[in-house]
């Protein structure tokens, strides 16, 4: 299925529907179809806010209802294999670089990078199979919003995804820094600061109304935060599988803020796994 008109920032995905560590795994097994799946599983729930709810398998990941507050759902597993030779194997770039199976099956690997890019293979082809359109990618660095209208919008600020309808963002790291969450009760949206407020409104050059309203999605402004005072984000961690809730019309819990780590000169790239 395609999906018309998710927002989710930063990374541009587009879909058209036809008819869109917290905790870890003690030991992983590959069953007979290949699908990878973690057993033994104990997440350290003492690190993680109320929001996030621990699952123990693709099946409960994928059919979890977001509720209670619950707006982030958690597979924590520990993968085999060596990631950090696929992204050497791929060598240096820039960017984004999207990667298909013929890019990971041309690879040259060890025994131990074969594992990790059955690892990856596998986790294409469980989404696929749900209808989901994932994309992997080796992500060197994201584009800074470097003229901001009156605050940053690009994936390395605090935002949430957005949709008209119901759906839900996957992802998962591999490799590099991973994604953080903000607890939704230690976050403010930036457009309801009077401040910025204010001075969106002068950009906009209007009154606030239904016109200014259209203004912020336009912009993604309605999808970025702020941290409030003493804010204790809590981080994805590597090889969890994620799915995370979206702002959508009727929505049962506020989405899920998140933003991708920092990425200096010489951090090493992220394989990261979205849809």
């Amino acid at each position: 299925r395609t999906i018309i008109g998710f927002r989710h920032h930063g990374h541009k995905t587009r879909f058209a529907i036809q008819l869109k560590s917290a905790g870890r795994a003690s030991l992983t097994r590959i069953d007979r179809t290949g699908v990878l799946t973690a057993v033994l599983i104990t997440p350290d729930q003492s690190t993680l806010p109320s929001q996030v709810r621990s699952v123990r398998g693709f099946a409960e990941l994928r059919d979890a209802p977001f509720a209670h507050g619950q707006n982030a759902l958690c597979w924590p597993r520990g993968l085999p294999g060596d990631f950090t030779e696929i992204v050497t194997t791929l060598g240096p770039g820039e960017g984004v670089a999207q990667l298909d199976e013929a890019r990971l099956l041309s690879l040259k690997l060890s025994q131990a990078g074969q594992r990790a890019r059955e690892g990856l293979l596998n986790d294409l082809r469980l989404l696929r199979d749900q209808g989901l359109a994932p994309e992997l990618n080796c992500i060197y660095a994201y584009p800074h919003d470097q003229k901001p209208i009156v605050y940053a919008t690009d994936v390395y600020s605090w935002h949430a995804d957005s949709a008209p309808f119901e759906t839900a963002t996957w992802l998962c790291t591999y490799h590099g820094a991973p994604s953080e969450g903000l607890p939704n009760t230690q976050a403010r949206r930036q457009s309801d600061d009077p401040v910025l407020r204010d001075a969106l409104l002068r950009e906009y050059g209007g009154a606030d109304d239904a016109g200014f309203a259209e203004f912020l999605r336009e912009h993604g402004h309605d999808l970025h935060y702020a941290t409030l005072h003493g804010a204790q984000p809590w981080s994805f961690g590597c090889g969890n599988m994620w799915r995370i809730a979206v702002d959508w019309p009727g929505s049962p819990v506020p989405p899920c803020i998140h933003r991708a780590p920092a990425q200096g000169p010489g951090s090493p790239p992220r394989l990261l796994l979205i849809c």
